[in-house]
């Protein structure tokens, strides 16, 4: 049993992590994610990570390559609820999220899944129109 819950809500999966992620736990975390995913043929992943304080470069990198093998699989992935400091601290990394879109927060990661899969912009924030 993983210790960060993979809640199914449809055909989504939702993950909330509220544990600091040192590596083994973000490998863990990735395989059971993936293996959720096969098994369920969920076509879409939420990964919340408000409880995160700090997101170091490796557990970035675990993130970002879980979005793109959950996308070969066949899931769309959002990232919801990054905090301010930890996107700024990614960007003065150079630690692109290639492949991973991003929300706010919870409500607007499981919107943008699923807009996407109806045809609305990525990157857009639902509910929302362009200036």
């Amino acid at each position: 049993m993983s210790p960060i819950p993979i809640l199914r809500i449809g055909t989504t999966l939702l993950c909330s992590v509220h544990v600091e992620l040192d590596d083994a736990l973000a490998e863990r975390l990735q395989e059971d994610v993936l293996g959720t995913i096969e098994r369920t043929g969920a076509t879409g992943l939420v990964v919340d990570i408000s409880g995160l304080e700090t997101v170091d470069s490796y557990v970035a990198r675990i993130l970002a390559d879980t979005g793109r093998m959950a996308r070969l699989m066949g899931a769309d992935t959002v990232l919801a609820g990054m905090r301010p400091e930890v996107a700024a601290t990614l960007v003065r990394m150079g630690f692109p999220l290639e492949g991973v879109r991003a929300a706010l927060d919870l409500d607007h990661g499981l919107a943008l899944l699923a807009h996407g899969r109806s045809g609305a912009t990525e990157g857009r924030r639902p509910g929302r129109t362009a200036p």
